[in-house]
């Protein structure tokens, strides 16, 4: 009797140290910090720590939650991509954000655009994925014949390919990426093929070496764009496109966002702030542009669908180059009740804390500054707030959550007066 109840206790600590040793490689319940390299799903407990040693594999059918305060740290010499074939969830809070990071050594001037680790690349198969409160820095490393997702046919599926901070491709899928940080890329921060979708609250910026939008769709996307900050993205702060074969033609409504800076780091056609190709359909509204190279504008030889609507947008441009820039003829775009000015320095925005005569081609972002509009600023009250966005009824997730773009403002781009 003696011998089986050591028997069974055997078991039971046998069992147990499986389950460590597995733990973050299928389900993480604890509150241990980890290590993972291969499939995971589960959940990644409030503030752990997960220290990816090789490519992790989110498989199809399952999930991994990540929870508030959670560090995501990145080998350097392995370069970990992270795919995404099931559903990801992070959920960080304001207080508590998520971090896809690496080690605070690496963090140099030198490596400011990154390259140490790969993206978050998710296939066809993601149904559904949440950044929320969520910080992605450092990554975009570069792709070769030995990369998991080369040899699972994701993203572009080829070496040589500089991967993007978000890689997102269901059509029938479901994205939700709000109050969250993208710095620190080497190029793209988002390549989106497809899905209903919110990028709402969040802000891009030191990303891009000599290439990379903030924000880059393609077909099959219904997307609402609002209250994100982009500062000095290489290209530009959204590239719409409906390029590809993917159903439903991709629908864009970006509305109260600011742009700062964008595109003058890529001096070529499509260098600019947004860029519109191939039958895209696009609403823009109440967008703030300052400093930006060029304003919106459309690639002639494949331009926007007819039914693109543009309307109460802001124009600032500290020099006359910038200024001449913005003026809507040939391939620029005007908008209904735009602000555009012709002459330098007309329209200031009243920033709170910007020095508007800093270089167009600065890509080191200062976080104490603050685009939130002064009392006294022209642009409040300039905005438009009667359009109807495409998820203002709200995208339910299986979790239960659901996400709401946010209701459009009466102060033109993503800051009004500072609460």
């Amino acid at each position: 009797m003696k011998s089986n109840q050591i028997f069974r206790l055997f078991i039971l600590v046998a069992l147990a140290l499986a389950g460590c040793e597995k733990a973050n490689i299928d389900v993480d319940t604890t509150a241990l910090d980890g290590s993972a390299i291969g499939e995971v799903s589960g959940v990644w407990t409030k503030g752990s720590t997960q220290v990816i040693k090789g490519d992790v594999v989110i498989p199809e059918g399952k999930s991994l939650t990540i929870e508030e305060g959670v560090t995501v740290l990145m080998d350097t010499v392995a370069k970990p991509e992270f795919i995404v074939k099931g559903n990801l969830y992070a959920l960080g809070t304001a207080e508590n954000p998520i971090k896809f990071t690496v080690n605070e050594f690496y963090k140099t001037p030198q490596k400011k655009f990154g390259k140490l680790w790969g993206g978050i690349l998710a296939g066809p198969t993601c149904e559904e994925l949440v950044l929320d409160h969520t910080i992605l820095e450092y990554g975009g490393s570069t792709t070769s014949d030995a990369s998991t997702s080369v040899k699972m046919g994701l993203y572009k599926a080829v070496a040589g390919e500089n991967l993007p901070a978000l890689w997102f491709a269901n059509a029938k899928g479901r994205l939700v990426v709000q109050n969250s940080i993208i710095r620190n890329f080497q190029e793209d921060c988002t390549y989106i093929e497809g899905g209903r979708i919110i990028f709402a609250n969040n802000m891009f910026y030191t990303t891009g070496v000599t290439g990379g939008e903030a924000m880059n769709f393609k077909s099959g996307c219904l997307a609402d764009i609002a209250y994100n900050l982009v500062y000095s993205a290489n290209t530009n702060a959204l590239k719409l496109s409906n390029t590809g074969d993917k159903v439903p033609q991709t629908h864009i409504i970006a509305y109260n966002n600011t742009m700062v800076n964008t595109g003058w780091r890529r001096p070529t056609a499509k260098g600019g702030s947004v860029w519109l190709e191939s039958t895209v359909r696009a609403d823009l509204f109440n967008n703030l542009f300052a400093n930006t190279r060029f304003g919106v504008k459309r690639d002639p030889k494949k331009p926007e669908d007819n039914r693109s609507s543009y309307s109460n947008n802001w124009y600032y441009g500290f020099d006359q180059i910038t200024v001449d820039q913005f003026q809507p003829t040939g391939d620029i775009v005007g908008g209904k009740s735009d602000v555009i000015s012709t002459v330098a320095g007309a329209n200031d925005p009243k920033f709170i804390n910007y020095p508007l005569n800093t270089a167009v081609n600065n890509a080191d972002f200062n976080t104490t500054w603050d685009f939130h509009l002064q009392g006294n600023s022209p642009a409040l009250g300039k905005g438009i707030t009667n359009f109807t966005r495409h998820h203002q009824g709200g995208i339910i997730m299986k979790n239960g959550i659901t996400y709401t773009s946010p209701a459009p403002s009466t102060f033109v781009g993503a800051y009004g007066i500072k609460i």
